[in-house]
C-alpha cells in the first residue's frame, strides 16, 4: 500500500496553510502512514503561490520536520490566472525544489512544464482526467500518471476512473468530495496507489468530519486493506 497525503489544496481553514502548519500536518500524516505529501504553498496573503519564495518555505519546512519524506507541490495554472508563460517562469525561478510536482494534462503547457520541471530534477506526476488526456502524455519524462477524477458523483466514480485505467493501468488513483471514499477501495481491490487527505475531503466514510489529515491517512489504510482483502479472497 502506497498513500500520498493531499494537505490543503486551495481550501481554507480547517486545512493547514503556513509552512509551519503544513510541517505539523506533514509529519502527523507520515506518523499515520503516508509515503509522501502533496501541498499548495501559500503567499503572505494566504492565496495559492508559485512564487520560489513560498515555494521554498513550505518545502524546507517540511524537510525540516519530516527528513526523507518526499514533498511534492502543484503547479495548478489558476495560480498565474491561466499564463502558461508566467507559470513556466516561476517554476524555472524555484531555488529550493520540490521532489516532485502535479501537472494537469489538460491545461495549456503541460508538455513544456513537465519537460522543464524533470530538466531541473523534479519529478512529475501528471494529472489525468478523462481517456482523452492520456494521448498527451506519450513520450514525456513522467514519475508516475495520476488518475483523477473530478466533480463526478459517488455512484459514477467506479465506472468514470475505469475508463482512464483502461488506457494507462499502472497509475495512482483518488478522487474528490464524494468520489474521494469510493476510489480509495476501488484503488485497494486493484492494489494501486492513492491519496487522500483536506484537499480531497472534509470527511470520514460515514460522513463525520475528520479531525485532521492523519485521520484521513489512518481510515484510507483501512479502506484500502479492506477492499484489497476482500478482493483476494474473491478472486485468488
Amino acid at each position: 500500500m502506497w498513500i500520498k497525503a493531499c494537505l490543503n489544496g486551495g481550501r481554507p481553514s480547517p486545512a493547514p496553510i503556513t509552512p509551519d502548519e503544513l510541517a505539523d500536518a506533514a509529519e502527523k500524516a507520515a506518523a499515520a502512514g503516508a509515503a509522501a505529501v502533496h501541498v499548495h504553498p501559500r503567499d503572505a496573503d494566504g492565496r495559492e503561490s508559485l512564487h520560489g519564495d513560498d515555494i521554498g518555505a513550505a518545502v524546507t519546512a517540511i524537510r525540516a520536520a519530516c527528513p526523507g519524506l518526499p514533498v511534492g507541490v502543484s503547479t495548478g495554472i489558476w495560480m498565474t490566472g491561466g499564463d502558461p508563460r508566467r507559470r513556466a517562469e516561476l517554476v524555472a525561478g524555484w531555488r529550493v525544489r520540490p521532489d516532485f510536482a502535479s501537472v494537469n494534462v489538460h491545461e495549456p503547457g503541460f508538455a513544456d512544464l513537465v519537460r522543464l520541471l524533470d530538466g531541473s530534477g523534479v519529478g512529475v506526476e501528471a494529472g489525468v482526467w478523462s481517456p482523452a488526456d492520456v494521448d498527451a502524455l506519450e513520450g514525456l519524462p513522467l514519475l508516475r500518471i495520476l488518475v483523477e477524477i473530478i466533480d463526478v458523483p459517488a455512484d459514477a466514480a467506479v465506472a468514470a476512473a475505469d475508463a482512464i485505467l483502461r488506457r494507462v493501468p499502472e497509475a495512482l488513483l483518488h478522487g474528490e468530495n464524494d468520489a474521494c471514499w469510493p476510489l480509495i477501495a476501488h484503488a485497494g481491490a486493484l492494489g494501486l496507489p492513492t491519496r487522500i487527505g483536506l484537499e480531497d475531503t472534509l470527511t470520514l466514510p460515514d460522513g463525520t468530519p475528520a479531525a485532521d489529515n492523519a485521520a484521513l491517512v489512518r481510515r484510507a489504510r483501512t479502506v484500502w486493506t479492506d477492499a484489497r482483502r476482500k478482493h483476494e479472497n474473491t478472486y485468488g
